[in-house]
């Protein structure tokens, strides 16, 4: 018998709950039918909910056919709860998508079929109320075709026009029809999981017209889904009992949970995994349950003795839900009688929010007050009702704010640097804007040569961890992706909460100097009211600055369908109840968040100064004369020992660079060079650098010229990957382009006749001893494990560097900086490659010449 999850779905008033009725007495689950409007329908156990009359908790229930055992989760068709409706869509097989026939598709239902969709989850309609005054089954197959998929099919009638249409819809089952004349079960079945088939089954629920035919239509048409054997699990929501004891409702989809298996995982906030024991398995049904032992794949239950799970969050092999689509928009404060202390209340309501995450409470610290994200009307006398009933507290609301958003207009690099005394890190991030819609994305373009993985992973932590503030009105940033481009970590000095700052502070410097853009939220109407009254609802969303498309109008009524800023539009429901006379009809969802449409006086009235935001600073903090000191966001820049990674060479659609990444060369004189040093270093040596080269045994010796000889130091990979001829050999075989820099410097000592040192790191080639060999004219050196191609040199010029004519070929800041130091020339990789190709021409002059001359011949 295949096991299966099956949610209900539908616009508000649409008749989801009696359908769910109807399915559980039909199936002989229920011995008698309630109703809602007799305020004793079996899945509406909440008081609140019988009194309103609405869904407000998702219920499950379970019932049995002959050939299926099914989990029948009923969810809020209210607006005000879509994100409980959102959380249960990560658990279901199935969906079954309840339309009005007096209604047809509402801005809602379109809502929810786009949030099925991007779950790619097989959907069932079911078009109910068919005995009061509706359009006609055609008409109201047409709007479905129309306003949400051309593959809806009426399965009412399975005769051969309906085996044509179905065929129609895939190739391959087309040509198995032709072939025989006929559609098998499970041939429809593909087409409806693959979303190419939408079955539509008309009926009236109240009275159990179509009900009988639509479960059949269940029972066939649908698969069993596949599970592994390692143990998994989603956890979709979090309730309490009667008894205050805290629930994780899940469904297992993988492996089997047993009471008082140990079950590990990871918590919200936590970085370490915890360990704790399932007490006990529930089974609901309704108000109902049963306990077991254990739980089988497919199956939905509650658990017992978890404490630190939430919706969403994958168990085991599982992975977690993507982030939820719908979120309230306005913020409300709450008003707390003058004898509660706050921030005694604040840990009962997190209860609330652990159940409800996209409450989002948040706690002011310099007004000592709540705050709470809330999606209507409706919730907030919901949330007042849960509030006085659990903890005793009559509470009010303020008028709310808008929750609006920010990003940028253009690509822009973040730098932050935080360098306090025995503290190092420095993080460069790529700032890119994406469509509207797209949420954050974080990647790394970083080359594991440059900084190490482990360093890269705690970056990428520490950008999803937080949420970071837009610099107009201090908004959280959204529809950008942040790619992680270089770092720097001392070997040393480096500690996790370094990079945490570095992190932060890159962020913020960004977007201190992009062009933000202001974002609010905008609802997506539906408007019928009285033809007479149609100038008067243009003019209307005119002024709010909203947009319609061209009213539709059959003499007496006229309906208009846009979009709409979110802040003008609140409120307009009451607004339009007044003017028809409680004649019109007002629907809407939300559409998502779009550039404002007042973006000056918002940010004026904000107030905000992103400078004095010290939570959130832009500034870095570098190190000079043995302490830490702050550097402005607009000059840390100028301060970074890195190169910036936004050149007009290389842009940002580039592929991933490979092993060693330097990008362009440090475009200073030597007066601001000697202002970088002695702001970074101080007049004296630098302590942390010295200690190194006391610490770390001599790497392989290199012999030493007599007085007065010149040397010649290149940092090998550097070299490799600032000049084009090496750049593209070096992403196909990194050997080649070695041996090939190789080639090129020998014959460069040899016309110049110079000692030249190239070193390559080794550092990561564990138990590497580190190598000197001797390649024609040159000497090559491999680091030692850990021991950086930037230390080597820096230790060599150290031992050199006063006795001999020394250059420092690199384009690496910091290594430039050591070369100040010790007081050599130095040469950025394109001034070596301008070098290298003269003398590349006077070999070939000089070769041309002899065999001019006849004195060079080839043999034969």
């Amino acid at each position: 018998m295949k096991q299966l999850v099956i949610g209900v779905l539908a616009h508000v008033d649409a008749g989801k709950t009696t359908l769910s009725e109807a399915l559980l007495y039909t199936a002989g689950a229920i011995p008698t039918l309630g109703r809602v409007d007799h305020r004793d329908a079996y899945l509406d156990t909440h008081d609140l909910e019988r009194a309103r009359g609405i869904t407000i908790f998702s219920k499950q229930a379970l019932f049995r056919t002959e050939g299926m055992a099914v989990t029948l989760l009923d969810t809020p068709g209210h607006v005000d709860f879509s994100t409980e409706m959102e959380r249960t869509l990560q658990v279901l097989d199935y969906a079954i998508l309840v339309i009005s026939a007096t209604d047809g598709v509402q801005a809602h239902t379109e809502t929810l079929w786009r949030l099925l969709r991007r779950n790619h989850i097989p959907t069932f309609l079911f078009v109910t109320k068919m005995d009061l005054p509706n359009p006609g089954r055609e008409p109201l197959l047409a709007g479905l075709q129309k306003g949400l998929d051309e593959g809806c099919l009426d399965f009412t009638t399975q005769d051969q026009t309906w085996a044509e249409a179905v065929a129609l819809r895939e190739e391959g089952v087309l040509e198995r029809y032709l072939d025989t004349g006929t559609l098998s079960p499970r041939d429809v079945s593909g087409l409806i999981r693959l979303g190419k088939v939408t079955p539509v089954f008309f009926g009236s629920a109240l009275h159990l017209e179509g009900v009988e035919a639509f479960l059949q239509g269940l029972e066939t048409f649908t698969e069993a889904p596949a599970y592994g054997e390692a143990f998994s699990a989603r956890v979709f929501k979090i309730a309490r009992d009667h008894q205050g004891n805290r629930l994780t409702y899940l469904k297992v989809t993988g492996g089997a949970l047993s009471v008082r298996a140990p079950l590990t995982y990871l918590p919200r906030q936590g970085e370490e995994g915890v360990e704790e024991k399932v007490t006990q398995l529930r089974l609901y049904s309704g108000a109902k349950f049963q306990t077991v032992d254990t739980v089988s794949p497919g199956q939905v239950c509650a658990a017992l003795g978890l404490t630190q799970t939430y919706p969403g969050q994958g168990l085991g092999a599982a992975t977690p839900a993507p982030p939820p689509l719908l979120e309230p928009v306005v913020t409300y404060r709450l008003l707390l009688p003058e004898e509660v202390d706050p921030k005694v209340l604040l840990p009962k309501l997190r209860q609330l929010e652990e159940e409800d995450p996209q409450l989002h409470l948040v706690w002011d610290q310099a007004h000592q007050e709540i705050h709470a994200r809330l999606m209507g009307q409706v919730q907030i006398e919901v949330l007042q009702r849960l509030i006085q009933d659990r903890f005793g507290v009559a509470v009010g609301v303020d008028q709310g704010r808008i929750l609006y958003k920010e990003t940028i207009a253009a690509p822009v690099e973040g730098v932050g640097h935080y360098e306090p005394l025995r503290h190092y890190a420095e993080v460069h991030l790529l700032l890119e804007p994406l469509p509207q819609g797209s949420g954050l994305v974080l990647a790394t373009r970083c080359s594991e040569d440059v900084l190490a993985g482990h360093w890269q992973r705690l970056i990428l932590t520490h950008l999803a961890e937080r949420t970071h503030r837009g610099v107009l009105t201090g908004a959280p940033i959204t529809d950008l992706k942040i790619t992680l481009m270089s770092g720097r970590a001392h070997p040393k000095h480096t500690e996790g909460g370094d990079f945490r700052q570095a992190t932060y502070r890159a962020v913020r410097q960004g977007l201190m100097g992009a062009q933000s853009v202001l974002l609010e939220p905008w609802y997506e109407f539906t408007l019928t009211l009285p033809a007479d009254q149609l100038g008067r609802a243009i003019s209307d969303l005119q002024t709010m600055g909203g947009t319609f498309a061209s009213p539709e109008s059959d003499g007496e009524w006229a309906t208009l369908t846009g979009t709409a800023p979110v802040s003008e539009m609140k409120d307009y429901p009451l607004t339009m109840a007044a003017y028809t006379r409680g004649r019109g009809k007002f629907s809407c969802s939300l559409h998502g968040y779009a550039p404002c449409h007042n973006q000056k006086q918002v940010v004026a009235a904000a107030g905000y100064d992103p400078e004095r935001d010290l939570e959130h600073t832009p500034d870095s903090v570098f190190c000079a004369h043995g302490g830490g000191f702050t550097v402005k966001w607009d000059q840390v820049p100028q301060y970074m020992h890195l190169e910036s990674c936004l050149t007009p060479d290389r842009k940002a659609e580039d592929p991933a660079p490979v092993p060693r990444v330097f990008t362009r060369n440090l475009d200073i004189d030597e007066k601001e060079l000697e202002a970088i040093f002695q702001r970074t270093f101080g007049p004296q040596r630098r302590r942390e650098y010295q200690f190194l080269a006391q610490e770390r045994r001599p790497a392989p010796e290199v012999t030493i010229a007599p007085p007065k000889q010149q040397y010649l130091i290149v940092d090998g990979y550097n070299m490799i990957f600032a000049w084009d001829a090496l750049k593209d050999l070096a992403r196909e075989n990194l050997d080649a382009a070695r041996q090939r820099l190789m080639d090129i410097l020998s014959n460069y000592a040899g016309y110049k006749g110079c000692r030249l040192v190239l070193v390559f790191d080794g550092y990561k080639v564990k138990g590497n001893p580190g190598t000197t060999t001797d390649y024609h004219h040159i000497h090559v050196v491999y680091t030692r494990q850990d021991e950086t191609g930037d230390l080597y040199i820096e230790r060599l010029l150290e031992q050199i560097g006063k006795n001999y004519a020394v250059r420092v070929a690199t384009s690496d800041g910091l290594i430039q900086l050591s070369a100040l130091r010790a007081g050599v020339l130095r040469l950025s990789a394109q001034e070596l490659w301008r070098e290298v190709e003269w003398v590349g021409r006077q070999i070939d002059q000089a070769v041309a010449e002899l065999n001019r001359r006849g004195n060079l011949s080839r043999p034969t």
